[in-house]
């Protein structure tokens, strides 16, 4: 706890801000992540409805992030991160409270569609941030917002288990349309109106020459990696609450705190895998994605073997901890070999090549579980993360012959 306080701190007050409403906010759409399939198949009258809305519940944001990014990206350039972050937050509260009041799947998924599109809070915080900063220690402030998020995961779905415990799965969305509309307030009344727009380009030519940005980046290839790393993660957002369900027999606030250990993995090392990666050259932190993207599909592997829920949780915990080392880390490459006028957008391209990836990891963990059972699904994660391995070890491999 010093060191998450100390770590605010030296990022400065603002950032200290964004950090709460990212925990927040992420916090609340998560207290419903790991139960809609529960819901879905209670409201579902076939299996094959319950099988398209299954995929449906989680897709439908996602298609919606990923077709509005870098659309909302490129307004943030313009208009201002900050109103960008507000808009989000408020579409994610209206939304969330239409959802609580649904009845039917097909509503359920209109409404998330509009969700994801409406949404796409974490490039616009992820910009607003580098720009609060000035562009220092990107890898640890991405690494912080992610913390954040999984924080927020963590606890939020934890909450949410305990409350579909004993009151109904309404309770969640109104619980969760409340909490984004507080952010929303409090991220408009508190956030500070940076300079934007045409002054933010201005002060970007002006550093320019200072604080160039990064060369030898394979930004392409890192986006990739980035995708098949998040697509092999995906793979178990549907039937996890099912696995737990059949191979456990594990109560709901049981499935939450255990969907939980992979957060709470990443939030204990996303931290210090950014400060380990901090100043080191791309080939470097390449190189250390091939060890962790080898690690994953190690320890997926592992998971899938064994019935004893506790090495499960260890195991679980361990695969959060290596996913520290992703995400965070190779969006930093990024961000620095783009120019700061230009964060917005690049970001919000990030974001749809991630949801895009998304997509895919859960439409795979989904036809795979509905084809060869549940028992096919760690299988699959472990395969994934094997192809990784392959793309780090190619990116990996390139930038070495770069340096030459």
């Amino acid at each position: 706890m010093t060191g998450t306080v100390a770590a605010l701190r030296g990022f400065g007050p603002v950032f200290a801000l964004l950090f709460g409403l990212q925990f927040i906010s992420m916090g609340a759409m998560e207290m419903s992540g790991p139960f809609w399939p529960i819901q879905i198949k209670a409201l579902s009258a076939s299996d094959s409805v319950f099988g398209l809305a299954g995929i449906g519940v989680y897709v439908c944001p996602m298609l919606g992030v990923s077709l509005t990014s870098a659309f909302w990206g490129r307004m943030g350039d313009r208009y201002g991160n900050r109103l960008m972050m507000v808009r989000a937050l408020t579409g994610l509260a209206v939304t969330q409270l239409l959802v609580a009041f649904a009845e039917d799947v097909w509503t359920i998924l209109m409404l998330r569609f509009l969700q994801g599109a409406c949404a796409g809070y974490i490039a616009p915080a992820q910009a607003y941030g580098v720009q609060v900063t000035g562009g220092r220690d990107r890898a640890r402030l991405f690494a912080w917002l992610q913390v954040a998020t999984n924080v927020g995961s963590l606890g939020g779905a934890f909450l949410g288990g305990i409350i579909l415990d004993a009151l109904p799965f309404a309770t969640v969305n109104l619980t969760a349309g409340v909490i984004c509309a507080f952010c929303a307030a409090v991220a408009w009344a508190s956030l500070p109106v940076l300079p934007e727009g045409r002054d933010l380009m201005v002060a970007a030519k002006a550093t320019a020459v200072s604080h160039p940005p990064s060369t030898g980046v394979p930004v392409i290839g890192v986006f990739g990696l980035m995708g098949m790393l998040l697509a092999s993660r995906m793979v178990l957002q549907v039937p996890f609450s099912l696995y737990m369900s059949e191979v456990y027999g594990a109560r709901h606030w049981i499935t939450g705190l255990s969907y939980g250990l992979l957060a709470l993995g990443f939030v204990v090392a996303a931290p210090m895998w950014a400060r380990s990666f901090e100043g080191r050259a791309p080939s470097f932190v390449l190189g250390w994605s091939v060890v962790i993207a080898g690690g994953c599909s190690i320890i997926t592997g592992l998971a899938d073997s064994t019935h004893v829920i506790g090495l499960f949780a260890a195991l679980y915990f361990t695969w959060g901890a290596l996913l520290g080392g992703t995400t965070p880390v190779l969006l930093s490459l990024v961000s620095a070999a783009t120019r700061s006028e230009k964060q917005g957008s690049v970001l919000g391209v990030a974001q749809t090549c991630q949801q895009g990836a998304s997509v895919v990891g859960i439409i795979a963990g989904v036809a795979a579980t509905q084809h060869f059972g549940l028992e096919a699904a760690f299988p699959l994660v472990s395969g994934l993360y094997g192809l990784s391995f392959f793309v780090a070890l190619g990116l990996w491999l390139r930038s070495r012959q770069s340096l030459r």
